[in-house]
Formats: C-alpha cells, structure tokens, sequence
C-alpha cells in the first residue's frame, strides 16, 4: 500500500490518476482511501463440508466497485470432517486467492479470526463464517462505507429493516438483543447486533488490535476496543438465512454467558493496541479529566483565538480546548492521528494537521496566536529545537504555553518507563526562550500533592505506571487537592511557563 502524507491542495492530488495500486492520502489529518483495494475474507472452519465449498465460491464470484484484489484466508480450526479436504482441493485450484492456515487443535471461533488478521495481507478485511447464513451478496453493502472513507468499521445488522430472513429462534434473538444492549451499554455505542458475523474494518487497524478471547467473545470484545479507540463505526442491514442445530449450528447458551463477562471485563480492562502500540499512559489519562481541566484553566487567561496543540496525542486536551477556542492539533503518529481524525475530523473549530515539530511548520499550516505543548517536551531529545520551530508557527504577539515535569530529583522509574529524557527546573525552562527574547509573563507549579504520589511509586516502590485505578481515584480528589494546592509549602509536580513573542 502506498502511504502519502501531503501539505499541498488536497483536491489536486486526489484528481490524479492512481491506478494499479492502492493507496492512503494522509492530508491534513485526513486519512483518504483509494478505489484500488485488496479485500481478504477471514473465513473460520470448523466442520463445514457441507457449506464450505458453496460460500468460498460465492465469495469469490462477487464484484464490488473499489476492490482490484481478493485473498481468502480459510483458518480450519482442527476439523474433523473432510473440510480439509475441501480447503485442500480449493488452494489447488486457486492458489493465488485461497490462503489454508491448518490449525492442529480446536481453539474457537476467536483465535481462528485473529490468526486470520495476522495473515492477511488486503487493506480490508470482512469476517466471513463458513455457513450459509451470511450472504456474500451483501459484501458491497458492509465495504461501501469504508471505501468511500466514511468508516473504519462496518457491522452488518441482522435486525435492521432491508430484506428477507428466515424465521427462527426467539429465544436466541432475545439473548443477541439482551446481550447488545449490555454491550450498547458500557461501550455508549448504538449498535443493533453487536453479534453479527459481518463485521468489516480496515486492516491496518485490526492488526494493532490485541485479541485475546479464544471463542465467540471475540464478537463483544472487537467491539469494547473498537469503540475504545474511537473508530468510526457504521452499521448497515444485511440478509440473513440462519440454520437449525439439525443444519449445524454450534453457537450455545454458555456463549452467551461468555460474551456477557467478555463485555464486563473490557469496560475495565484498557487493552487496545497490540505490540508496541501501548499508547496507554494516555488512554490511563483519560481517567483524570478532571485533572486536566484544572491544568487547562489555570492558563485559560493567556489563550487567543486559535491555539495549536503540539503533540496532541489521542486528543485529552483538544475536547477541553475547544469549548473556548479554535484548536489546530497537531501529530506524526499514525495511530495518534487514526484516533483524532475520528474523534475531531468533522468538529467545527479543530482542524487536525499532520506535523512533526522537530521539523519547521508546513508553509501552509494556519498560524495561531496560542500555542500550547503539553507534557510533549520532556520526550524530545532536543527540546530547544521543537521551541524554536514553534517559534516559526506562532503569530508575532501571541504566546506560548509550555507544560512539563518538575524536578530532576523526581526522576524514577515512572519516567523512564514512559520515555521521559529529563525533569525540569524553572532555570532550564525558562532559558529555553533566551534566543528568542520572548517575555516571561508567568511561571508557575501546579499539583503538589502529586508529588508525594509520584515520589512513592517512582522512588520508592520503583513502579512503571501509576495505573488507571490510580487515576480514577486522583481525579475523584482533584476538587480537594485544587483546593490546597496554593497553600501547601513544597513545589508541584508540574511546571508550567507562560511566554509572550515580541509583536
């Protein structure tokens, strides 16, 4: 897949002709799809020699606008019948779109799906069970969102009014809607059938995904991290011909009890990003909100009319930003700007931009008269240069806000571990702006019971993350904490400067 990331007329670009290949534009934030996608249909096996052949032959026999490439990558989870057989025979005839992985030993629906994202190569993918009760007929209505770039995830709903279905059993329709519900319930979403099978999504993204359920809580599980991570999800109506035990159905009422706790335990659980995308001190953060409002407020007096956020993250500060000014966030980390474009790409006031701020700004970014670098700093080796580049982007007059951990004697574990190169003291920061001649109009610490905390785990117990637990109850006692802060006699955690460039 070819990959642009570009600061030029968007418009322009996207008019010209790219055929052959496909492609992601990444402009100004915005991820555009091209129309020359490879689709892989994820297809779990687990005795199936009835269907298996039919439902891979109407999945290849289908054209839909946008896809150039099909690979089917058929999992049998250790059967016992002859759909290895089939699977074998298939691959022999269609060796370049027919990919066989032969597990030896039964696992479940969600480790044969997850061992299908790991080897798929398309840039969509579509779960596809081996039965006939999912038509591949309606491949074009579940992909259209996410080839026009509407959607990175798209559930096919069985209950939503479109065509026919076959009448079966109400008892499992009221568990599906009972379960939906719950599932509706702690992830705030508004799905109409959380269990479906189709479920569609960029690749990309569902390879950053950790999967852990082994059998169908895979279902309520894909769910809590997609909604977690703040994708964009459509839910579309499909057909649905679904079949009787006596026709194979495998799906029982002790699924339903695991999907249940599956939804429980990834409202509490963060476990989002797979590898290396951790990514987690920022979804801990946020469990603090409360704490970050006190950090913006404090510095609300000295914000303009158009702040430029550096180093944006996942967009903790951008919701609070918004409410009193224009925000330009700003990111390099694809998953990063995966997450604010979903979040912030359609809000009226943020406008999302892709910028490195080692780099000098893009020529054509909008110039703020604020610019706000939160907690940022202290992760770049070489601080001076991403103040001086800032410098570049800010207005003549405007100001800049820079907020940073304080105290080279805090330096613990909990630093290292979230990839912190130093602490600061008032003379280090301020002598950042020397060069420039900027005025130093406040500088100031905020938090000062949080040194105590840090202290303990960092210094003391040695600890790698304060821990979303942790968190939450913080932000239960930010009002108290706010509230002593000015009177107790050590510095704070945070050290926060406040500079004025020369009109």
């Amino acid at each position: 897949m070819r990959i642009e990331f570009l600061s030029t007329n968007a418009h322009a670009v996207l008019d010209e002709n790219r055929t052959g290949m496909p492609y992601v534009i990444i402009y100004a934030g915005n991820i555009f799809l091209g129309n020359f996608m490879k689709l892989s249909v994820l297809i779990p096996v687990f005795n199936e020699q009835r269907t298996l052949r039919e439902i891979i032959q109407r999945a290849m026999s289908q054209k839909i606008d946008g896809i150039s490439a099909l690979e089917i990558v058929v999992v049998d989870d250790a059967s016992t019948d002859d759909s290895r057989v089939i699977i074998h025979e298939l691959h022999q005839d269609y060796p370049d779109i027919i990919h066989p992985i032969l597990l030896e030993q039964n696992q479940g629906k969600g480790n044969a799906i997850h061992t299908a994202i790991k080897a798929a190569s398309g840039d969509i993918a579509i779960i596809q069970d081996a039965d006939l009760e999912y038509d591949p007929k309606d491949y074009e209505i579940v992909l259209r969102p996410i080839l026009n770039g509407e959607a990175d995830v798209v559930y096919g709903s069985r209950f939503a009014e479109r065509e026919q279905r076959r009448v079966l059993y109400f008892r499992h329709t009221l568990a599906n809607r009972f379960l939906t519900f719950v599932s509706n319930w702690f992830t705030d979403l508004n799905l109409t059938d959380m269990e479906t099978c189709y479920k569609a999504f960029r690749l990309q993204v569902a390879k950053t995904i950790p999967i852990r359920s082994k059998g169908f809580g895979i279902e309520p599980e894909l769910t809590a991290k997609f909604a977690k991570r703040k994708l964009r999800i459509f839910e579309v109506p499909i057909s649905y011909h679904g079949r009787t035990y006596n026709e194979g159905k495998k799906i029982t009422w002790s699924d339903g009890w695991e999907a249940l706790w599956t939804i429980l335990k990834y409202w509490v659980i963060d476990d989002m990003f797979e590898g290396d995308f951790g990514h987690k001190d920022l979804i801990d953060m946020e469990a603090a909100p409360k704490y970050t409002e006190w950090t913006l407020q404090r510095t609300k007096p000295y914000v303009g009319k158009r702040l430029l956020e550096i180093g944006s993250g996942i967009g903790n500060n951008v919701r609070i930003l918004m409410q009193y000014t224009d925000v330009i966030a700003t990111e390099v980390d694809p998953v990063y700007l995966e997450v604010l474009n979903n979040a912030y790409g359609n809000t009226p006031g943020v406008d999302v931009q892709v910028w490195d701020a080692n780099q000098p700004p893009p020529p054509d970014m909008p110039q703020p008269d604020t610019i706000l670098c939160s907690n940022v700093l202290e992760h770049i080796e070489d601080d001076r240069q991403v103040i001086q580049n800032a410098d570049l982007a800010l207005k003549p007059g405007g100001r800049m806000i820079i907020i940073v951990p304080r105290g080279q004697n805090l330096y613990s574990t909990l630093d290292s571990a979230i990839g912190h190169y130093r602490r600061y003291d008032k003379d280090q920061l301020r002598s950042l702006f020397e060069d420039l001649e900027y005025e130093i109009e406040e500088l100031f610490t905020l938090n000062k019971i949080g040194v105590l905390g840090w202290w303990w785990r960092g210094k003391i117990a040695k600890q790698g993350a304060i821990g979303r637990f942790g968190l939450k109850l913080f932000n239960i006692l930010v009002p108290i904490f706010k509230l002593i802060d000015p009177i107790l006699p050590w510095k704070g955690l945070s050290l926060v400067i406040v500079a004025r460039k020369p009109s």
